[in-house]
């Protein structure tokens, strides 16, 4: 099985079409098309439905991600552990977005200094295009983002957080926990946005609307979000792991919705092509029993 075949299945996922998989890639987009059609090939399984200018992927498909994506991953971590230097350093500096330094590191953190006791961890947190720009110029050694943009960079899938629909205690919505993206579209509506690709799926399901929908407050920070929901200011499409405190206790209620399901806010863990394997590997490792247990210890 080629990886290249499954390396454009995932990314095809990740971004939600052929051509941003095309882009993300650097290959044309018939290549992309022609390694799908290969792995449909080799798994005798249609993998995406073409609905006009829409791709879905099919119910193989989605049986097969989690696998694509395991194997994806091993491979990635074996290539980087063969152009390892093998050294560790005296001190690590990681660049991370908000969300991540807020809801991931600190866990991150203290099992990386139990493991090297040894090394001092420097924190930088700012926006993607910034920490890409200070990777380059190699002033921090490996950075948390939203997105891959050159490929002088290894990048590895880090963590997948789901994107809900949170209401406040009392609201009806409460009540059934499931709703459909019409039953919202005259509710009051906070809109977090960070700009990342994964968030305009979640802009492509209101398009599909015949009016749009009632945002009064449109915010850059998940905090505020949080908060004006919580003071019953609206409701709010949030990522799961910035909202554990408040689920846990009563103050927001998630809210099943259908045309939504499967929309995540996916982070990647990049750095310079063969450098700081050790840490990576464990950055992962740890990454993935935190998702395996949905919750920050």
């Amino acid at each position: 099985m080629n990886i290249e075949n499954i390396e454009a299945f995932v990314y095809i996922n990740h971004y939600g079409s052929f051509n941003k998989a095309a882009d993300v890639l650097y290959i044309s987009q018939p290549t992309v098309t022609a390694r799908i059609q290969s792995l449909e090939r080799e798994l005798d399984s249609k993998l995406f439905d073409r609905l006009g200018r829409q791709i879905q992927m099919t119910d193989k498909g989605k049986q097969f991600l989690p696998y694509a994506e395991q194997i994806l991953q091993v491979y990635q971590k074996g290539k980087l552990q063969l152009q390892s230097k093998g050294t560790i350093p005296n001190e690590l500096r990681i660049g991370s977005t908000v969300s991540v330094s807020n809801y991931v590191l600190p866990h991150l953190l203290i099992h990386l200094k139990h493991k090297y006791p040894h090394v001092q961890f420097k924190l930088t947190t700012a926006p993607t295009d910034d920490l890409i720009e200070k990777l380059k110029s190699k002033d921090i050694d490996l950075a948390f983002i939203r997105k891959v943009v050159n490929p002088v960079f290894q990048s590895y899938p880090f963590w997948d957080d789901p994107i809900s629909l949170y209401v406040y205690e009392g609201h009806p919505l409460a009540k059934t926990g499931q709703a459909s993206i019409r039953d919202i579209r005259k509710e009051p509506l906070v809109f977090f946005e960070c700009g990342s690709l994964d968030w305009m799926r979640l802009h492509r399901v209101f398009e599909n609307l015949e009016q749009p929908p009632d945002i009064v407050y449109h915010v850059d920070n998940l905090e505020t979000a949080k908060k004006l929901v919580i003071r019953k200011a609206g409701i709010c499409f949030l990522p799961a792991l910035s909202t554990q405190e408040e689920v846990e206790s009563g103050k927001l209620i998630p809210v099943e919705v259908a045309e939504t399901a499967g929309i995540s806010l996916r982070t990647n863990l990049i750095t310079l092509n063969g450098e700081n394997a050790g840490f990576i590997d464990t950055l992962l490792e740890t990454g993935a029993a935190i998702q395996g247990n949905r919750q920050i210890v």
